[in-house]
């Protein structure tokens, strides 16, 4: 999921992670999701000139999946993969969804993701992960236009 979101968003992303995984995934997924949602919060640092939103419609295969996002410094997912009580590999479907979730309180976005359409546990999984690489790439994308201001009518984008 993470390399998806590194090759696809054009971030570089170097992690290493382990856990106690003999007990399941559930905390190695959530805890690489806090440190990343909080990586990411502090590579951005205060968010001048940037676009702010993100959003993209990615297909794989049969799949359709669309990622919005909102860099608004106030924490919120809502997330539907379709994955709960199936298998994405070895990894519990419901976990996708906890990464995701757990990753944008600790980012400190509002995350929309929803699976438009499709079959594959593995196929839905990837395209989610590259469709918040797209949408997220598209939020912190300098915009000419903002000329150094941050993108809120309040100057803030502190909740």
């Amino acid at each position: 999921m993470v390399s998806q979101i590194s090759r696809h968003g054009l971030f570089d992303i170097e992690l290493r992670a382990k856990g106690d995984t003999h007990v399941g995934w559930h905390h190695l997924v959530e805890d690489t999701a806090i440190m990343l949602g909080r990586a990411f919060g502090q590579a951005l640092g205060e968010p001048r000139g940037i676009r702010r939103m993100g959003h993209a419609i990615v297909p794989l295969d049969e799949t359709l999946v669309m990622v919005a996002v909102d860099w608004s410094g106030r924490p919120y997912a809502t997330v539907d993969t379709t994955l709960d009580g199936t298998m994405v590999e070895t990894l519990s479907g419901d976990l996708v969804a906890h990464f995701l979730e757990s990753f944008a309180v600790e980012a400190r976005i509002n995350l929309h993701a929803k699976v438009l359409a499709g079959v594959s546990p593995h196929h839905k999984a990837e395209a989610l992960c590259k469709a918040l690489a797209r949408a997220l790439r598209d939020a912190v994308e300098p915009d000419p236009r903002a000329g150094g201001q941050v993108p809120s009518t309040k100057g803030t984008l502190d909740s």
